[in-house]
């Protein structure tokens, strides 16, 4: 079974960027406000993450439908081929 792991890796390459670079406006806000403001965005990552995650299982769980069913029928015409 091929896995593909790009687009999930650079995805999470995108969000390690982003979450590094400092807004301008964070140099300015109390200590309330960044705190508030991380939660958020921790939760928002996470979320995502948690898409993301969903979205892949579901790619996968497709994939191997579909190699079960080409399994089947290669399985079918073997048989047939044998005379059987």
């Amino acid at each position: 079974m091929r896995r593909n792991f790009m687009k999930p890796l650079a995805g999470l390459l995108v969000l390690a960027v982003l979450s590094t670079v400092i807004p301008a406006y964070a140099q300015r806000m109390t200590p309330e406000q960044n705190a508030r403001q991380s939660q958020k965005d921790a939760k928002k990552q996470q979320k995502m993450l948690k898409k993301a995650n969903k979205k892949q299982a579901k790619a996968m769980k497709k994939s191997e439908k579909a190699q079960r069913k080409a399994n089947k029928k290669a399985n079918k015409d073997l048989q047939r081929r044998r005379g059987r």
